[in-house]
């Protein structure tokens, strides 16, 4: 198993080659290096200390709940998304079940986005539901 501290010294190839090890897949092609380092700086910690302990898993649970209860409005069966991206105009549904995009059910808004974009996003931000994507 790597160390942290011989992160700090290898080069690029070096980190890709410790992510394919750990991870048993190749790293995304846009992540920095210092990107790179960090994640796996703490995927190593996490293995070997064994991560966090189930009551703190708890706790941060239940506060990302009360976050998206706060936070994320909520959404009638019925009731239409729309966003534009990169010239293509997507239009999501509300369902009882989940969101229905391009004749498929999903289970969240960020998993739609995720596809779109092929980026990691926060669903309901980028639908322009919360935060800096409110349009």
């Amino acid at each position: 198993m790597i160390r942290v501290s011989d992160l700090e010294t290898m080069d690029r190839a070096a980190l890709v080659a410790a992510w394919s090890d750990i991870f048993k897949a190749p790293p995304p092609k846009s992540l920095s290096r210092a990107f790179l380092r960090r994640f796996l700086a703490a995927e190593v910690q996490t293995r070997r200390l064994g991560g966090m302990s189930k009551s703190t898993l708890k706790a941060l649970d239940r506060r990302a709940d009360e976050t998206l209860q706060t936070t994320t409005p909520q959404l009638a069966p019925g009731g239409r998304l729309i966003r534009e991206w990169n010239g293509v105009t997507h239009i999501v549904e509300v369902a009882a079940d989940g969101y229905r995009w391009r004749d498929t059910t999903w289970r969240s808004l960020s998993a739609i986005a995720r596809e779109i974009t092929g980026a990691h996003w926060s669903g309901p931000r980028f639908f322009g539901l919360t935060g800096k994507g409110r349009s």
